[in-house]
């Protein structure tokens, strides 16, 4: 019967876990199908994207075709502050164009604003304040407004040359400034095919005189939820009218003006909305460009962006206007015209680079389409997704139940290396951008959960130990029996270990001055700060008295440095005192001041107790004495007090000899001890004093009361020295002095209480 079920409950476990893995298969294809959408695994899909453009960004070529006039520090400098006079425009463009030959040149600028004619200017006022003579002036103004219009003289520049001017689309109805180019084509032209673009509702274009005379396009990218520029749409909606964004209008005049065709796929129906690509043709051009839903083309970041990345040859404004390139260095190339220089704002953030040129971003995409490279995330990306998710799920789901720990981990991996290394080469092969993340995730969860599940139903026996000795031993030393529990027991047996006791002193007081809920807080940080303290210095927590905290080392884990985790854990109390005093004030709480006893020496540990109930613990008189150490430390004005053996079981500390003590319980003197750091931390002037300290005692247990009160008041202001420590010596010289103990007196203190 019990062999029916067992069997039972193994396929009742193997059914439940496949149950699960396919549940998170559900929540994973669902996720793909739009159903249950999440943020972190859109994230993480970017991060996959973005650490691939980084690679491919890091040995970038020059690109020869395209050269990117930078109006930059220099050239604002020499110059002068932007925007610059119509008249220093006109040169640059007459410079690139007639004299360099470029094949066409693109502003990534918005003239927005007519140039006001400062002698123009002049002339209002006058007639402002004189208006008798407004008819004399009149005459003078329309030849000088004739002679001086810098956006006319500019606009005949533009004329006849191969320029386009960049502008912007936006979101605002009432935000119409400026003037648009033409549009590409209308929505009516498409007759009852949907086109699915970007629509805008706004515009900040170029004033009409210069656009006029100019072919045009907008700059928009898509900034992603990050904030990062990672696509830009080649065309948008404006008005049911189509435009043109900046960079393939760049392209197209210097290609000669192709006409643009999207291209829909064949068999879908009129709404679908998507196209196959953007199509340019004339008889010269037959280009296609493929793009994304929404008429997307991702940017191919081809470095890291700017002057020095590699990418692309930068060239000064200030020098082109100087006249300093040659024809070879322009003459057929494209010529892009943005700035780098911070304060015309101008930078965008990237997969690449968080300060990334934005006339460089266009500069990406012109070189990504006349070398015809794209990164595309494809119209069945979707359909592909469901498919590898249910067919990874389902695989894992099935299979991870019937394997070992150690052969599902071989076969998780090898489905996490094949779907990472398929997609990478879909990617950096045929440009494809699939999403990858919500596949690893899938696999790391049904993974993580089928070994977690089979850890806790094949691990019973050793759980049913450790939750055995959870008991009574500190959590964190479990799990070091749980890997050997044949060698631990709860047996009692003697051993050498080192016994912690420490306490609040006026806890009485304190527990008087704050309500019981505050007490209660109070207690519990008090007691959880030193545990863990406790437990970090692999000490084993025996009981808590009120506020007095008993712990001790060495069982039930052997540990030949019982004796300097103690002392190190002891040291780390005090320490965590101060800071916790810090705390207690900032709550207008009293703070507190706590006493440490450490003892090392042959105690009996096991469980003990009685039928009702038992502990795992440690008794004897060692124990008893570190209780004791601990009750006078107040009486020395030290924090921290320890045995003889204790000191000798740790010398890689310096201890200072305080006393030599009877305490309750024990006719046999004992010296105490208080330690005062890691030997290799002493200076020579610590040791200095350390052996004044112990010439001091031997004076005063010679009875040479005026040679050692004169030694103790030289160590009054030293390192070793508390008021209290000071003031209990002092006054037993004077005491002494008048009352004069017996010849066989051996400077043996007697404690009557506990």
């Amino acid at each position: 019967m019990s062999r029916l079920i067992k069997t039972w409950r193994k396929i009742a476990g193997k059914v439940f876990r496949i149950f699960v893995g396919l549940s998170l298969t559900a929540i994973a294809a669902l996720h793909v199908l739009g159903f249950a959408p999440n943020e972190v695994v859109k994230r993480l899909d970017y991060l996959v994207y973005d650490v691939r453009l980084r690679a491919e960004a890091q040995l970038p070529e020059l690109d020869p075709r395209i050269v990117i006039v930078d109006i930059d520090e220099k050239s604002l400098s020499e110059v002068g502050r932007w925007p610059w006079s119509r008249d220093v425009v006109a040169k640059l463009i007459i410079e690139l164009t007639d004299r360099l030959g470029a094949a066409v040149v693109g502003f990534d600028i918005v003239f927005a604003e007519p140039q006001q004619s400062d002698a123009l200017l002049a002339l209002d006022t006058i007639v402002e304040n004189k208006p008798a003579l407004s008819g004399q002036i009149q005459e003078l103004r329309s030849e000088i407004e004739a002679r001086f219009d810098r956006d006319a003289q500019l606009a005949q520049v533009l004329a006849d040359r191969p320029v386009v001017l960049g502008y912007y689309l936006n979101q605002d109805p009432t935000a119409l400034s400026g003037a648009l180019p033409a549009a590409l084509f209308k929505q009516s032209q498409l007759g009852s095919l949907t086109l699915d673009s970007t629509s805008w509702q706004g515009y900040g274009g170029n004033i009409p005189v210069l656009q006029k005379q100019a072919d045009g396009g907008y700059f928009n990218p898509i900034v992603d939820e990050d904030g990062t520029v990672r696509s830009v749409p080649l065309l948008a909606n404006f008005n049911d009218s189509f435009y043109q964004s900046f960079a393939l209008g760049t392209l197209r005049r210097a290609l000669g003006n192709p006409q643009v065709i999207p291209v829909f796929p064949e068999g879908v129906p009129d709404d679908y909305g998507a196209v196959e690509l953007i199509a340019l043709r004339s008889a010269d051009v037959e280009m296609d460009i493929p793009v994304e839903r929404g008429l997307l083309t991702r940017v191919n970041y081809r470095a890291t962006g700017g002057p020095n990345a590699g990418g692309y040859r930068y060239v000064s404004a200030a020098d082109v206007l100087a006249g300093a390139l040659k024809p070879e260095d322009i003459e057929g190339r494209i010529v892009l015209i943005g700035t780098t220089a911070p304060g015309l704002l101008d930078l965008r953030s990237t997969p690449v680079n968080p300060a990334y040129p934005g006339v460089e971003v266009h500069a990406n995409i012109i070189s990504g389409m006349l070398d015809g490279v794209y990164k595309l995330r494809p119209e069945y990306s979707q359909g592909l997704l469901f498919i590898t998710v249910l067919a990874v799920g389902m695989v894992l789901s099935f299979t991870l139940p019937l394997l070992s720990a150690t052969w599902s981990l071989l076969v998780a991996l090898l489905v996490l290396v094949s779907v990472v290394t398929v997609n990478s080469l879909l990617y950096f092969k045929a440009g494809l951008v699939l999403p990858v993340a919500v596949v690893l995730l899938l696999v790391l969860a049904i993974f993580m959960f089928d070994v977690a599940y089979g850890y806790l139903a094949e691990s019973r026996s050793k759980r049913q130990m450790v939750d055995l000795f959870g008991e009574y031993v500190a959590p964190e030393l479990v799990s070091e029996m749980a890997a050997d529990p044949a060698r631990y027991s709860m047996e009692g047996e003697s051993r050498e270990l080192t016994v912690l006791f420490s306490d609040v002193r006026g806890f009485t007081t304190i527990s008087e001055s704050l309500q019981p809920n505050e007490l209660r807080e109070y207690i519990n940080e008090y007691l959880t700060v030193m545990s863990e303290i406790i437990r970090s210095h692999r000490g084993t927590l025996d009981k808590y008295i009120g506020d007095a905290i008993m712990a001790f080392w060495g069982a039930p884990i052997a540990d030949a440095e019982h004796a300097e985790l103690a002392t190190k854990a002891a040291i780390a109390m005090q320490e965590e005192a101060v800071r916790l005093n810090e705390r207690l004030l900032a709550r207008k709480w009293p703070t507190l001041a706590i006493g440490v006893g450490i003892n090392t020496g042959q105690m009996r540990v096991g469980d003990m107790g009685s039928k009702i109930r038992r502990a795992y613990t440690v008794m004897g008189d060692a124990v008893n004495l570190g209780s004791r150490l601990e009750g006078i430390t107040k009486t020395y004005g030290v924090g921290v007090m320890a045995g003889p053996q204790t000191v000798m079981a740790v010398p890689s500390f310096v201890f200072q000899e305080l006393d030599a003590v009877k305490v309750k319980g024990k006719n046999e003197p004992v010296s105490i001890y208080a330690p005062l750091g890691e030997r290799t931390a002493m200076t020579d002037d610590d040791i200095e004093q350390l052996e004044q300290w112990n010439i001091f005692l031997k004076m005063f247990r010679a009875q040479q009361w005026q040679e050692s009160l004169k030694q103790l008041n030289d160590l009054r202001f030293s390192k070793l020295m508390n008021p209290t420590l000071f003031l209990l010596y002092q006054s037993r010289i004077e005491y002494f002095e008048l009352n004069p103990p017996t010849e066989n007196w051996d400077g043996v203190t007697q404690f009557d209480t506990k």
